[in-house]
């Protein structure tokens, strides 16, 4: 089984609208959408949830009034201002609290729990393009690189059960917690970039992480046309480094279009933007078999 992680050093270089394209292109499949904490991938695919579950991670300080006493230790004790005073008892301000128990180890009363935080719900869904798993963090949770992983191993479930032979993941920008969790086990990563200097900057840095883990990259210049000096640059990189250059994207107003109509790029027919992502699909095809 393959796994394609799409990925870019920074957010706006195009990386969901060409996974959109890739899941309608791309046979015997099941999509995933890595991005946790922003995802938007299904704006494109309208899923229709069939599963949520809901996802826990790490622990959060809750007290309770009827056992507390008033001592105000937990506030004296926590180092995050979590704690806020509330007439005769305290509460805990969960937007501050990181969970580190030590309100819950030295309260006398034993008045606070501990329960495990609700950070946010994963899916399983349906589209036109095939099965999905995506998920959506609540505003401000951390956790997000184990979140990816839930959702990494539905996704293998699904592909096996399915019989499917790709898992065609859209990836977090950046090179944090989450984009480490979505190369774990990756065939190939297709970095999304852009010429410029901050894309040329950004593409070093997450190809650097790629190479650290071993990890097949395949590079993807969109709106190479903008910075002919950029995209020289771009492709002097990937030379020196071994790095595929699936393909070299124009700037188009396709792609907005397409999205007005919430749909891949692909989809509207034969453009000259989706005849480069098909070839640009082609390379990366086949990359998996080499």
């Amino acid at each position: 089984m393959h796994e394609i992680v799409v990925i870019s050093g920074k957010g706006g270089t195009g990386k969901t609208s060409l996974t959109a394209a890739f899941a309608h292109l791309a046979e015997s499949k099941v999509i995933c959408d890595l991005d946790v904490d922003a995802p938007d991938l299904h704006l494109l695919l309208a899923p229709k949830v069939v599963r949520e579950e809901a996802f826990h991670s790490g622990h959060e300080a809750v007290i309770n009034a009827d056992r507390c006493s008033g001592c105000g230790t937990c506030l004296d004790m926590c180092r995050f201002d979590a704690v806020v005073a509330g007439g005769d008892t305290y509460r805990i301000d969960p937007t501050r609290c990181e969970g580190c128990k030590v309100c819950v180890a030295f309260c006398p009363e034993q008045a606070i729990d501990f329960p495990s935080r609700h950070c946010g719900a994963w899916y399983v869904s349906d589209t036109r393009f095939g099965p999905m798993v995506h998920a959506q963090l609540f505003p401000g949770q951390e956790n997000s690189g184990r979140l990816v992983s839930v959702l990494k191993k539905e996704a293998r479930r699904l592909a096996e059960a399915g019989g499917h032979d790709l898992i065609l993941c859209d990836g977090s920008p950046g090179i944090g917690c989450p984009v480490i969790s979505s190369l774990s086990q990756a065939t190939l990563a297709v970095i999304v970039t852009e010429p410029t200097p901050s894309g040329v900057h950004d593409l070093e840095r997450v190809a650097t992480l790629c190479d650290h883990f071993r990890i097949k990259v395949a590079v993807i210049v969109n709106k190479y046309d903008l910075n002919a000096d950029h995209t020289a640059r771009i492709e002097v990189l990937c030379r020196e480094k071994g790095y595929t250059l699936a393909g070299r994207l124009p700037h188009d107003n396709e792609v907005t279009r397409a999205m007005v109509r919430c749909q891949a790029v692909t989809e509207g027919g034969d453009t000259d933007f989706g005849l480069h992502v098909r070839h640009a699909w082609t390379t990366i095809q086949g990359l998996l078999n080499t």
